[in-house]
């Protein structure tokens, strides 16, 4: 098992380079005009494109932004962030694939709400290759994998690094900031996905605004290394060194944004969660959903990892010294600059990334949920009560400890679920070169 998932990183990376092949690059070749697509007017039903994306946001913003980079600076150097960069350029297509075939497999509600997502795709893409009783048991067994990442790195990972870092900060107990982020939690999911959907839209650009004007603050501070650290990453970009701990940092910055997973490294890109985000929106286009996930890609990676990189490195700390810590990096680069208070701003920062996290990932799990209950609407909508309760206990129950072996089953259903949604989405991309077309008619 430990062999196969860490190939996990090279299948993702094989898979992206075969996808820009198939659809010539488009988004790399003429981004200007890629981005123009976003404001195509959607109809339909659901969230806008604007909310979902904010929801697949809130998934895949959290500590490990700050973790990731910090941990590509310590295994590989300045050079390292160059191949973090040119990583999460290859992984985008992976986003915006996965999100195209969320939409064209999506489905409704009885009240017309749209779900979808990987375990929706699986089906219907085995299904239409004449194998619909395989299609069945592969989407059960991606949403099976995907509610053990629920009550995991979903929710008691993310929660235990909220709790700790308001203990920290603030130095409140455990059990209250886990009942806190708990009965907050069983609120806002209870409203179902457009809830969440409203909620994450208000948080998300808050708390990324936020962070940025804290990076922004060091750079102006330092901003004569500014330069010098821009020398340093491209010039070290090309030793072996850096070449690897770049895209471990990227894979660690995606896949282990909680900060606290270990063991398995791998991105959100092509592990097929964020599509059940991007299914609730109300746009008819696939493929103009799936230029969303380029920007959340975009966002996640290219824009907050790259910013709090340079914020590290024209710091006043000595990166190696502080060993492989990735929080305590970040935190020690923020105050040696701006002083002790911005280790607390860092602890409101990790707390509002962890709300932030875990509403999204309660409606992966809900999602997930659904697919397994089927569509009978009361056993649906008690199953989602019950859910909706454990899911919250099992906040309050990650505040107050997590055990060792919840990283083991995260690393193992992640790495899983990656390698599944991966062969589906070579078997299925015929279909995502289809919707590209229609995009440039």
């Amino acid at each position: 098992m430990e062999i196969i998932l860490s190939a996990v990183p090279f299948l993702l990376l094989g898979t992206g380079f075969f996808y820009i092949f198939k659809l010539r690059g488009f988004y790399l070749l003429h981004p200007f005009k890629t981005f123009r697509k976003l404001f195509v007017h959607p109809k339909g039903s659901g969230s806008s494109s604007w909310r979902a994306l904010a929801m697949a946001l809130a998934g895949t913003l959290g500590v490990g932004n700050i973790v990731g980079v910090a941990t590509a600076l310590y295994l590989g150097g300045a050079g390292s962030i160059f191949w973090m960069i040119f990583s999460a350029l290859i992984a985008m297509v992976l986003k915006y694939a996965e999100i195209c075939l969320a939409m064209r497999h999506r489905r409704y509600r009885s009240n017309g709400e749209p779900i979808g997502g990987a375990p929706y795709y699986i089906c219907g893409i085995l299904k239409s290759r004449g194998l619909p009783q395989m299609g069945r048991i592969m989407g059960g067994v991606f949403a099976l994998l995907c509610l053990v990442n629920t009550f995991t790195m979903g929710s008691m990972l993310q929660s235990n690094a909220a709790a700790s870092a308001m203990r920290e900060g603030f130095g409140l107990q455990p059990w209250l900031t886990g009942s806190i982020l708990a009965l907050l939690t069983l609120i806002v999911s209870l409203g179902g996905a457009r809830r969440i959907a409203s909620v994450t839209e208000k948080i998300v650009p808050l708390m990324t605004v936020g962070f940025l004007g804290l990076c922004l603050w060091v750079l102006i501070l330092r901003y004569d290394r500014i330069l010098p650290s821009v020398y340093n990453i491209f010039h070290s970009a090309f030793s072996l060194g850096s070449m690897g701990g770049g895209i471990i940092g990227f894979i660690t910055s995606q896949g282990f944004r909680y900060g606290i997973m270990r063991g398995l490294v791998s991105n959100e890109a092509g592990c097929g969660t964020a599509p059940m985000a991007h299914a609730t929106s109300s746009s008819n286009s696939p493929a103009t959903q799936g230029i969303f996930g380029l920007v959340e890609v975009f966002v996640d990676t290219i824009l907050l990892c790259s910013i709090t990189a340079l914020a590290i490195l024209v710091s006043d700390i000595e990166i190696t010294s502080l060993g492989n810590d990735g929080v305590r990096i970040a935190k020690e680069a923020f105050a040696s600059v701006l002083g002790p208070w911005a280790g607390t701003f860092f602890s409101v920062a990790v707390l509002s990334f962890g709300v932030a996290t875990i509403l999204c990932w309660c409606h992966y799990g809900a999602t997930s949920l659904y697919v397994l209950t089927g569509k009978n609407p009361f056993r649906a909508r008690i199953g989602a009560m019950i859910f909706s309760v454990l899911f919250s206990f099992s906040v309050l129950l990650g505040a107050l400890s997590t055990p060792d072996g919840v990283w083991v089953w995260a690393d193992i259903a992640l790495g899983s679920m990656t390698i599944l949604n991966l062969a589906i989405l070579l078997l299925a991309h015929k279909e995502v070169m289809l919707e590209s077309e229609r995009l440039w008619e």
